[in-house]
């Protein structure tokens, strides 16, 4: 259901919210349509009850009874009695009863500049209703869905007699005033025209607005009914009706999916924002860690060169007091990787930096076995060995030399 109807009533009309918090309901008087606007936004759904003066309501008894033939039918009965073209004007029509042979149906017509100029305050700001209907009919379908009735109440300065059956409009008048007098007058013109279109109005239900309670008495007496006194429909019962012209009905439908795409866009600029946001906060904490970092390497630093230095003289020492470093110990590990007696060491030579090993071999092959021990070797692993191709010698020996540079 509508969140919020407009209404007509004696002096302007009323604003009619729903209170989602409780599921209570509102009512706000307002002089103008204009008063409106400020309390609407975009995205409402609401509906427009329009008075009775500023459409036609009439009941047609058509000889159908497929409800696909009744827009055509009614279509052409309204061109009979208004001299506007089909396209100047907006119907709509709800079935009241129907039998084996024919329908009677509550039809409405609304002229379309005539609409427009009623909600032109809505429709200057974009604020097309979701459903315009006929505020007689609203209070029909409320107070009366069943049975013959006949509605009295104010619309603006004129004073309404609306006869319904089974809560559809079936005649609608609007007459200036409203003194006993022209009481005496209307209403049984009012019954008289409603028996001449086949309505029967032997025994309505009377319903009385309740602004118009001193008419109670003189109503009761003219009508020879019982007369209810009704006030303001919170909400009011929906109704088929809708009088919303085709072209205001595609402008809903783009203002709508342009405020779902403009929602849409709040929404990704809204994460776009918040993604920047933790961007630049995660850019800030690495600023800040990248500072920290700074600041405790500027304060680890002497201790850090000083570890430095000690690893340099540490390195510098090694020589002469790793045993892994002894020139015995490498020249021993050197000989038991020997690969047979036919390979001899001809010259040592050992610094800091580089050691340096000449020998012959009867063959190539056994001074490469050779090297291939010493790499194997673990007492040696701290070196690394390298061997130049061996060069042969006129015997055929095989002259070599190896370096071995620590790791």
């Amino acid at each position: 259901m509508p969140s919020i109807f407009i209404i007509p009533t004696a002096h302007g009309w009323n604003f009619v919210r729903s209170a989602e918090e409780n599921g209570s309901w509102t009512v706000r008087k307002l002089q103008t349509l204009e008063e409106a606007v400020p309390l609407l936004a975009a995205t409402d759904d609401f509906v427009l009850g329009l008075p009775v003066s500023a459409v036609l309501a009439q009941r047609f008894r058509l000889p159908s009874t497929d409800p696909a033939e009744f827009p055509e039918m009614i279509r052409i009965q309204i061109e009979k009695l208004l001299p506007f073209a089909a396209d100047e004007v907006t119907t709509d029509f709800e079935l009241i009863e129907q039998n084996e042979n024919e329908s009677v149906v509550s039809a409405v017509a609304v002229r379309n500049q005539q609409l427009a100029e009623v909600a032109s305050p809505l429709l200057e700001r974009g604020y097309i209703p979701r459903q315009v209907t006929v505020y007689a009919a609203q209070r029909a379908s409320t107070h009366a869905p069943k049975g013959n009735a006949v509605l009295i109440y104010p619309e603006g300065e004129t004073l309404v007699y609306a006869m319904t059956e089974n809560g559809k409009l079936s005649l609608a008048r609007a007459f200036e005033g409203g003194n006993g007098e022209q009481l005496q007058l209307e209403l049984p013109q009012l019954r008289l025209s409603a028996e001449l279109q086949g309505i029967d109005a032997s025994s309505p239900n009377v319903l009385l607005d309740e602004t118009c309670y001193e008419m109670r008495a003189t109503v009761q007496g003219i009508l020879a009914s019982s007369t209810e006194i009704v006030g303001i429909e919170l909400p009011p019962a929906p109704v088929k009706l809708n009088l919303l012209p085709e072209s205001w009905r595609r402008r809903r439908l783009q203002l709508t999916r342009q405020a779902e795409w403009r929602k849409r866009l709040l929404w990704a600029g809204g994460a776009y924002a918040a993604f920047l946001l933790l961007l630049l906060a995660y850019l800030g904490l690495l600023h800040f860690q990248i500072g920290w970092l700074g600041r405790r390497i500027a304060h680890d630093a002497p201790a850090t060169e000083f570890v430095r230095a000690t690893e340099a003289k540490w390195k510098a020492l090694a020589p002469a007091i790793d045993p892994h470093y002894s020139p015995v110990e490498i020249l021993l590990h050197l000989f038991d990787s020997l690969p047979a007696t036919d390979v001899q060491i001809t010259a040592y030579n050992q610094s800091a930096r580089q050691i340096s090993v000449d020998g012959e071999a009867s063959t190539a092959a056994l001074a490469y076995q050779f090297i291939d021990k010493i790499k194997k070797n673990p007492e040696l692993s701290g070196f690394q060995f390298d061997m130049p191709a061996p060069r042969i010698l006129p015997n055929n020996h095989a002259q070599f030399r190896l370096e071995g540079k620590p790791k």
